[in-house]
């Protein structure tokens, strides 16, 4: 099942996708689905979407759950995108925050941000949490995956890695987490280590990959940030990027720009289309 929440900003409703990729509006049975609200994942299932009334137009994608608490990512886990950076392959999974605020639509703009100098993308299989996570065991892990989602874990390399050791700081900015358009059930993804994965800047392929080639395989990564951080229901983590990013790129990094365009997707995920758009205070996020 694929359920999406779409329209303007701040007034998002809820859809199924049907299997032609038709969004279909099911707010007259659910308002919304949030952290709190997860269980309507089983309560949709018997839903005939042929009875739904099909969204017109090409409406805009929100992030497909709202009211993220936490957004978790694992960093550095492909081993040749570790390669392209110069860095060891970590013995152990690597992790830090992103800023809930930098969370967006999937096709809604980049910002490029004040002083910005090596602005940068990432495709990510995100995974989306629907129990809550606390010392889980690999073999249990996936029993705690509420759905899986598309991200783009836009990067400002030089205040991630220039302005000392904390990731942070060039990760959260605002509009630098495109989640979506979909929350994708596992009953349709399968195995997530089978999923293959693009990115484009300006209509050229940048990013090829597969989940295949993790480090460490999403069950890990759960289980890992569990032993430190209590993960629950409606967080989300997102799982590293295979190579082929701005920075790594021969002979020399290229980085976006406002003009820019990029277009990235996941196997059964569905795809994601943001264009880059210069610093703009009114538009910045508190």
């Amino acid at each position: 099942m694929k359920l999406c929440r779409y329209g303007p900003v701040g007034a998002e409703k809820l859809g199924l996708v049907d299997a032609d990729g038709v969004s279909r509006d099911v707010s007259g049975i659910v308002d919304d689905i949030t952290p709190a609200t997860l269980d309507v994942i089983e309560r949709l299932r018997a839903t005939d979407l042929a009875s739904l009334r099909e969204v017109e137009g090409e409406p805009r994608f929100g992030v497909p759950v709202a009211g993220i608490g936490k957004f978790i990512a694992v960093g550095l886990n492909y081993a040749d995108h570790a390669a392209e950076a110069n860095l060891p392959v970590p013995p152990e999974p690597i992790f830090f925050t992103k800023a809930i605020s930098c969370l967006v639509g999937a096709n809604d703009d980049v910002m490029i941000p004040k002083g910005a100098l090596k602005t940068d993308w990432e495709v990510e299989l995100g995974v989306i949490i629907g129990k809550t996570c606390r010392y889980v065991e690999q073999a249990d892990a996936l029993d705690h995956v509420a759905g899986y989602v598309l991200v783009n874990d836009v990067s400002e390399r030089a205040f991630q890695k220039e302005l000392g050791s904390q990731w942070d700081k060039g990760k959260g900015c605002d509009t630098f987490g495109p989640t979506g358009p979909w929350l994708v059930t596992p009953d349709e993804i399968g195995d997530p280590q089978a999923l293959e994965m693009f990115l484009d800047v300006n209509g050229q392929r940048m990013q090829i990959g597969n989940t295949k080639t993790m480090i460490f395989p999403v069950v890990e990564c759960i289980a890992y940030v569990s032993r430190f951080i209590t993960l629950l229901p409606g967080d989300l983590l997102i799982t590293g990027t295979p190579p082929g990013v701005g920075e790594g790129q021969k002979p020399n990094p290229v980085f976006l720009k406002a003009g820019d365009t990029m277009r990235l997707g996941i196997d059964k995920l569905g795809e994601q289309r943001q264009r880059v758009v210069a610093f703009d205070l009114s538009a910045s996020r508190a």
